[in-house]
């Protein structure tokens, strides 16, 4: 990166000054004391380095320390400049034009760090409960996840991507018990969902267990003839189990159309069935970390920094939600993974201190464990915002695709950040216009693939019918391609120098949204270089009669097209088109 070659020449330079005795009473440089910013006012440079922070050792004012440094400096041909106590760096010719180079040279690859310290990561997400349809909400977390597991993954981490299936509760149940109605509905049966705010909160009456009636009816005719038709000589288990598999089925059809590709469907039925929840409640027991309270067990989750302790078996028996939870992050860490990472709603937030708690408890590192907790979506119809339930006015992922489509579904649900609540403006995201996103960073791409295919084309003479010879032959461009020099990129340097700095800015991009877990960032980035690609175009003719200059703004066009499609498809999996 730019900056990190601008940090090293100071550092290089202050070096110097310090052996030749030119740093007052500084005698020594411990790296990392400089930082490296971006200048107010871009007219200074690209970069600046504070170094009044050395004042303090060299014992003489900042400016001298900034003058000092620049004479030591090898500029070749890159501009340094002092005001007060900073250093501005202006990037020169050469710098610029070998990043389009690098560009060239590594294509998919470019932006990449180096000597990354891989981690094996569980990333889990979504782990919705198999009793119906994706809402929004779980489409954010789709959208999210599946684009931080990219994004983890290019920067060097090995990543494993897990959904966690909720159904060893009650809700199973009452998932089974709402598919009885629906089958007694389809055989003619006179019977409702109960009309009492209360007793409905039992049931699942969404009309999306109709078809899942028919599929239940067509497969158990056998057994629904020797019951005589009568539903409830059924036991609701076989309801229960029918009506899961084929919520399960749907869910898993839905994320592979939505780009969401899991590694592993986790669920929390075997984890009881395999005793580890048992087990993880026992090894509790016998360290001393249990006690009974009002006949319930308690988890002394106060003494592992959790505001209070918690209950994790119940007077009558039964587990509490965070018994599972205990046990599966247990089971997390004895398959090995150096890193846990999940993505929870907002409103599990109190759930984080407690499960850390549990991992010190039983004898593992909870700094291990890194929670996001994300905010919900707002859809915003016709600008005004459309509230939702679970169970009434409920818009699913399947209706929010159909209306606008994966492209836009996925832009919008990761171009802001996770902790903050998303309005997704469904009219805005249907339109071609500069101001829906993701058209307009599709658009940038379009428009790039839309230069380099004229470049090889021939012309055509709209008033004479004649045809005139393309720019460059095919063989030609493609040999251009192949062997790019930076040479070639230096007559347009002083026209492209914002554009050659929003490519590198790629590079600093993924290095910091990997390490903060952020994928907005990319959204945001990738919106940052189109414009600048659009101003550029806008104030350039890449296409003309200089074939020097011609060739420099199309290598220009190609380093665009790159790193967009680079961003899109293979980090926020979002499709980058070649034609608009």
């Amino acid at each position: 990166m730019i900056k990190d070659y601008f940090i090293d020449k100071l550092e290089q330079a202050l070096q110097k000054a310090i052996e030749n005795g030119k740093l007052g009473a500084m005698v020594e440089y411990k790296k990392g004391l400089l930082n490296v910013e971006r200048p107010k006012n871009t007219d200074f440079g690209d970069y600046a380095v504070n170094v009044s922070s050395l004042a303090r050792y060299a014992r003489i004012a900042p400016p001298q320390i900034a003058n000092t440094i620049v004479e030591y400096v090898d500029k070749e041909d890159n501009e340094y400049s002092v005001i007060g106590g900073f250093i501005n760096f202006k990037s020169g010719s050469k710098l610029l034009a070998d990043l389009v180079t690098e560009i060239f040279q590594k294509g998919k690859n470019f932006g990449k760090p180096e000597n990354v310290k891989c981690e094996k990561i569980l990333l889990e997400y979504i782990s919705a409960n198999p009793t119906g349809p994706f809402h929004i909400g779980h489409g954010r977390w789709a959208a999210m996840g599946s684009a931080l597991a990219n994004l983890l993954k290019f920067y060097g981490h090995e990543v494993y991507q897990e959904f966690y299936i909720n159904d060893a509760g009650s809700q199973i149940t009452k998932l089974g018990n709402s598919l009885v109605i629906r089958v007694k509905q389809q055989l003619g049966e006179n019977i409702d969902f109960p009309e009492d705010e209360i007793e409905r909160k039992n049931f699942y009456p969404g009309d999306y267990l109709i078809p899942v009636a028919k599929k239940f009816i067509e497969a158990n005719s056998e057994l629904l003839k020797a019951c005589n038709n009568i539903v409830d000589k059924i036991d609701v288990s076989v309801f229960s189990d029918f009506a899961k598999n084929e919520m399960e089925k749907l869910q898993m059809a839905l994320l592979n159309d939505f780009r969401v590709h899991f590694d592993n469907f986790y669920s929390e039925l075997s984890l009881h069935k395999s005793g580890k929840v048992e087990e993880c409640v026992n090894k509790l027991k016998n360290s001393g970390k249990i006690y009974q309270k009002d006949g319930a067990d308690w988890f002394r989750s106060s003494d592992f920094g959790d505001d209070q302790d918690r209950v994790i078996k119940k007077a009558d028996g039964s587990n509490t939600y965070l018994t599972a939870d205990i046990a599966y992050h247990i089971d997390k860490l004895e398959r090995g993974y150096d890193r846990l990472i999940n993505i929870w709603g907002a409103d599990h937030h109190g759930y984080v201190a407690r499960v850390k708690a549990s991992i010190e408890a039983l004898g593992y590192d909870p700094s291990k464990l890194e929670v996001l907790l994300g905010q919900l979506v707002n859809l915003v119809i016709n600008g005004e915002e459309v509230r939702m339930g679970k169970r009434k006015n409920m818009v699913t992922l399947d209706d929010l695709i159909d209306e606008v489509g994966i492209d836009a579904t996925r832009f919008w649900m990761e171009m802001r950040n996770i902790d903050t609540t998303l309005d997704f403006d469904i009219e805005l995201a249907k339109t071609n216009s500069d101001e829906n996103p993701v058209f307009y960073v599709q658009y940038a791409h379009a428009r790039a693939c839309s230069i380099l295919r004229n470049v090889v084309s021939e012309r055509l003479n709209t008033e004479t019918g004649e045809k005139t010879k393309a720019p460059m032959s095919k063989e030609e461009f493609n040999a251009f391609v192949e062997n790019f020099t930076s040479d070639l990129l230096l007559p347009t340097i002083s026209t492209a120098r914002k554009l050659i700095l929003k490519l590198e800015e790629y590079k600093n991009v993924i290095k910091t949204s990997a390490e903060t877990r952020q994928v907005y960032t990319i959204c945001r980035y990738v919106q940052e270089l189109a414009s600048e690609f659009h101003s550029f175009y806008n104030a350039n003719r890449v296409i003309n009669d200089n074939k020097d200059l011609m060739k420099a703004r199309v290598a220009l066009v190609w380093g665009v097209k790159t790193v967009l499609r680079n961003a899109l498809e293979d980090i926020l999996a979002v499709s980058a088109p070649e034609r608009m």
